[in-house]
């Protein structure tokens, strides 16, 4: 399946990149991932080589998918609450 050719959602973000693309999946990588301040998410230590071009690739070559990577960044800095 091409990216070209699959839905614009984080959960099939998920599953390009290899991750548990359930709802209860993603929450979990989430919760359990945390980007430090002004780490770019591409430089995030959690990533191998080809999750970290893929998210590159998306990034610099569709708004779409560059929106939803961008979705997960913030998802990964937001500080939680106690």
């Amino acid at each position: 399946m091409s990216i070209d050719t699959v839905q614009v959602r984080m959960t099939n973000l998920f599953r390009q990149l290899g991750l548990d693309s359930t709802p209860e999946g993603v929450a979990k990588f989430i919760e359990q991932h945390r980007l430090q301040p002004k780490t770019h998410i591409t430089e995030a230590p959690f990533w191998s080589d080809s999750q970290r071009a893929l998210l590159t690739e998306l990034l610099e070559s569709d708004a779409d998918w560059a929106v939803v990577v961008d979705a997960l960044s913030a998802s990964l800095t937001e500080v939680k609450s106690t």
